[in-house]
């Protein structure tokens, strides 16, 4: 039996499909995984729990919030000088490596954390490396990588970015194999390694495909946060529904907006929506489990997706799970404002909807499908599915395992 060793920042129940979907398929082609991770008190994928034998380090065990915050603190200060979450993960894995014989190892990360312990478990027990970028700093508009904000300690900012760039580009160079999620991060990547692979994010083909259920209004929706307008910026998208509102095309009862979406973007969000008047046509809840997205899409009239002009000062690259989820089940999608890049690219070449540069492009497919909505009940996209196969997670396990039978 083939085994693979995972370490990786985060892994189910915990918010981390790319690698809960590929343990899920690489299992049914008879892989046995082990995976080392961060314990991460999180629900939302518990239903990929189950796919492999996993180790969860706790790193944070504080409570009440002054406690946690300056555990936190303790722990990130000793993690920048000693390594100190990458240390644990290698006494974790070592004990593994000794016990059984595995393929390979896979690093999977957003930013940095766990690679310094991947690369040096790979080191210890001369096994295969393959690291997998998710994000990678490069790809933000500014500081929106950093999981909090440093307001009072801003000068670590600095130092925090060029720690993780160093620990990432050591790892980089040491891996026998690269894997990332679109062409832009591939073209990055490749400066440090040559052996660079683009294996997208994708959708579960047995939970994501489409239904035609018809709904009592028209629901534009979105799912996820904004980190920062720089990033993903819904003007265009209120521009059109003002317009529409204002002209009586459209009114609150039958025609709105739906966001499952953290606080703090909930802040940005009422803020931008009340700036054009049509804060009305807004409807706010939590996140919901990942086993209850597919319906939620196919009941939806258009998949929003939130972006930015690709460039120095705006994103770069971002490609993210959702927007393949929202491909499968063949709802019209909208991009404000596009990228002018590889996710516009994408959309127009699978013909999934619009990627919007101007707040007319925005309105006028609106109108449409709103129109469409009203003759029948729901909307639909004439998406090219002969196309879809790529973004699969099935058919991404067999990329994944490809690798390690090369190496």
């Amino acid at each position: 039996m083939d085994r693979l060793l995972i370490v990786c920042d985060m892994f189910p129940p915990a918010f981390a499909p790319r690698m809960g979907y590929l343990c899920k398929y690489l299992k049914r082609m008879g892989w046995e995984i082990t995976v080392i991770t961060e314990y991460i008190p999180d629900e939302t994928f518990r239903m990929l729990s189950g796919n492999a034998t996993a180790r969860y380090v706790k790193f944070y065990k504080a409570s009440g919030s002054v406690r946690k915050r300056l555990e936190w603190l303790w722990v990130m200060g000793l993690d920048l000088l000693f390594h100190y979450k990458d240390r644990k993960i290698i006494r974790v894995g070592s004990r593994l490596l000794r016990a059984n014989e595995y393929r390979g190892i896979l690093c999977s990360t957003y930013r940095a954390f766990p690679l310094f312990a991947a690369r040096r478990l790979a080191r210890k027990f001369g096994l295969p490396l393959v690291t997998d970028f998710r994000d990678i700093i490069e790809q933000y508009a500014a500081d929106e990588y950093l999981s909090h904000k440093f307001r009072a300690l801003a000068w670590l900012k600095p130092y925090i970015k060029g720690r993780l760039l160093n620990d990432r580009n050591k790892a980089l160079k040491a891996a026998d194999a690269v894997t990332t999620v679109s062409p832009w991060h591939v073209q990055v990547l490749k400066r440090y390694n040559p052996n660079v692979e683009l294996i997208y994010n994708g959708f579960d083909p047995e939970l994501f495909y489409p239904e035609r259920i018809p709904t009592p209004r028209f629901t534009i929706t979105y799912t996820g946060r904004l980190l920062s307008l720089a990033i993903r910026d819904p003007e265009l998208l209120f521009i059109a529904v003002a317009r529409l509102a204002a002209e009586g095309t459209i009114a609150p009862d039958t025609f709105r907006v739906v966001w499952y979406t953290d606080p703090e973007s909930k802040e940005i969000i009422e803020r931008e929506a009340g700036r054009h008047g049509i804060g009305a046509f807004m409807e706010y809840h939590d996140y919901v489990p990942a086993d209850k997205v597919p319906r939620l899409l196919n009941e939806s009239s258009v998949l929003l997706s939130l972006t930015n002009k690709a460039g120095d000062n705006g994103p770069k690259g971002f490609m993210t799970t959702k927007f393949f989820e929202f491909l499968a089940v063949e709802k019209p999608i909208l991009c404000v404002r596009s990228d002018e890049s590889y996710l516009a690219e994408t959309i127009r070449r699978l013909n999934a909807g619009v990627a919007a540069s101007t707040a007319d492009e925005a309105y006028d497919f609106l109108k449409r499908h709103y129109e469409e909505w009203k003759e029948k009940g729901y909307t639909t996209v004439d998406i090219r599915r002969d196309r879809l196969a790529e973004f699969s997670r099935k058919e991404q396990a067999k990329q994944f395992a490809r690798i390690f039978d090369k190496l």
